[in-house]
């Protein structure tokens, strides 16, 4: 028999947030070990529950569920989205800007799809949420990562953003608040980005999912609500803000000058035509979401459990020697670095293969979001604080036996 082999397409495809270590550690699980999973935003395993007047209008909704619905999503779903980004200061946007999709990863699929010819680039962050490059590699494109500058909070560097624009640049992507980083990211630099985009013609794609998940009274500004004339392309869903990871119920919204991009339009319409729509009972939980009590502000406000546990990785993790962190005012993560005179790591994935084999703590490598240096580590912080305070202690005796025998051999 002749051998099947996978596409040429996912040769540059990488996403260790679930790869080879999460495979390793669930022989691990199978062996009757116990893991402390801080790789994966997966806040309901946590114990963070989706606001039950959403699940009730699921349930209520069942029955008017089981047909198809309009491919770009049900009418109430996209009208709370219309007015969500009227509350955001987005201009020019109607109910046909709006698609709704299986959470907002298969909008990001589509919206890459539908852009980008083979050899066609696309610019992403350094590190970025390794979706981004893989769909934009299954894409037939190309990934182009500019750099975001720890030293200055991980903002993005408009030089190099500039340096590494070509004749294939198709768009710039936008993560904000950042994963894997936690940071928020000024106007200023917003600006400067759409600046750069206006005169290159190129699109933007924002990725916003955590726009909602801020902590310290810091505020998120939409970048499409800073400018009326470029493409933008804005994500979003229930699954982090609203705790409904696996509702996957996600939107998509098209705004600034739409007139020049007629044809994206309506690649983007195929495609959503061709999938038929997104899980419909997912959808009617948007308009509840977006327009009811929001809860979120009761975890990220001072006190509330996610800031708690935001501020107790950092005050742990930071004191770990040759640990440093810039500390996250967004999201569920955060991106501490191990300094290479301490850690000198060449290969970063057995490294914290190694690290779960020995302490049964899970973590995702700084390679597996596509930075370039064996030196960052995620880690997640949902986990209650008695789990967290255990798993950072392990952390911190492997990192000190780790320490110990790299002196010896110095």
């Amino acid at each position: 028999m002749k051998p099947i082999h996978k596409s040429s397409k996912l040769a540059h495809v990488l996403y260790d947030i679930r790869g080879p270590i999460m495979d390793r550690a669930k022989q691990m699980e199978d062996e009757g070990q116990k893991i402390i999973k801080l790789n994966i935003g997966n806040l309901a395993v946590f114990g963070f529950d989706a606001p039950e007047e959403i699940q009730q209008d699921m349930i209520r909704n069942l029955p008017n569920s089981a047909g198809y619905s309009d491919s770009k999503g049900i009418f109430a779903a996209r009208k709370a989205v219309m007015h969500y980004t009227q509350a955001q200061g987005i201009k020019g946007v109607g109910l046909e800007d709006i698609y709704l999709g299986n959470g907002a990863s298969d909008l990001i699929a589509m919206a890459t799809n539908a852009l980008l010819d083979d050899g066609d680039e696309l610019l992403l962050p350094a590190p970025d949420y390794p979706l981004w490059t893989a769909v934009t590699s299954l894409s037939g494109g190309t990934p182009v990562h500019y750099l975001c500058d720890e030293s200055k909070g991980w903002i993005p560097d408009l030089e190099d953003i500039r340096a590494k624009i070509t004749p294939r640049t198709k768009g710039i992507v936008v993560i904000n608040p950042n994963n894997p980083t936690g940071v928020l990211y000024p106007d200023s630099v917003l600006q400067g980005i759409i600046k750069i985009a206006r005169e290159h013609g190129l699109a933007i794609l924002a990725d916003e999912v955590y726009d909602k998940v801020l902590y310290d009274g810091a505020r998120h500004t939409a970048i499409a609500s800073l400018s009326s004339d470029v493409l933008t392309l804005t994500f979003n869903s229930l699954s982090k803000s609203y705790r409904a990871c696996g509702y996957r119920a996600g939107w998509m919204i098209v705004s600034g000058d739409k007139s020049l991009a007629s044809d994206y339009i309506e690649g983007l319409n195929m495609l959503a035509n061709m999938k038929l729509c997104a899980n419909v009972p997912g959808q009617w939980a948007i308009q509840t979401a977006l327009g009811g009590y929001q809860s979120i502000n009761d975890l990220v406000c001072e006190g509330g459990r996610l800031r708690r546990q935001r501020d107790l990785a950092y005050k742990l993790i930071t004191a770990i020697p040759g640990v440093t962190c810039v500390k996250p005012h967004g999201t569920l993560y955060m991106f501490p670095r191990l300094d290479p005179e301490i850690y000198p790591i060449q290969d970063d994935r057995q490294f914290f293969v190694q690290l779960l084999e020995a302490t049964r703590v899970m973590l995702v490598q700084g390679t597996g979001f596509n930075w370039p240096h064996p030196d960052h580590f995620r880690i997640v912080f949902l986990p209650h604080e008695p789990d967290l305070r255990e798993a950072i202690g392990r952390i911190a005796t492997f990192l000190e036996s780790y320490r110990n025998r790299h002196a010896k051999k110095a």
